[in-house]
């Protein structure tokens, strides 16, 4: 069952664990579709940075984006 992310510690939890997380944003029919996932590299309280499978970075603002892990 998806895990909801939104508290500094939970992040810091799932960047610690090596933890997959999904970044899920609004779609333009109200829906969350997945537009990113990855392992944390760094967070503040404006965004999260993930780096993704290929070695890539993504960042996402947390204001208007949800974070998930499968993780229970």
């Amino acid at each position: 069952m998806p895990k909801t992310i939104i508290h500094n510690s939970d992040f810091f939890v799932a960047a610690l664990s090596q933890t997959f997380i999904s970044a899920l944003q609004l779609d333009p029919d109200g829906m969350y579709a997945q537009v990113g996932i990855g392992i944390i590299e760094k967070f503040s309280d404006e965004s999260i940075r993930l780096k993704r499978f290929d070695g890539s970075y993504s960042h996402y603002a947390r204001d208007i984006t949800k974070f998930q892990t499968n993780k229970g």
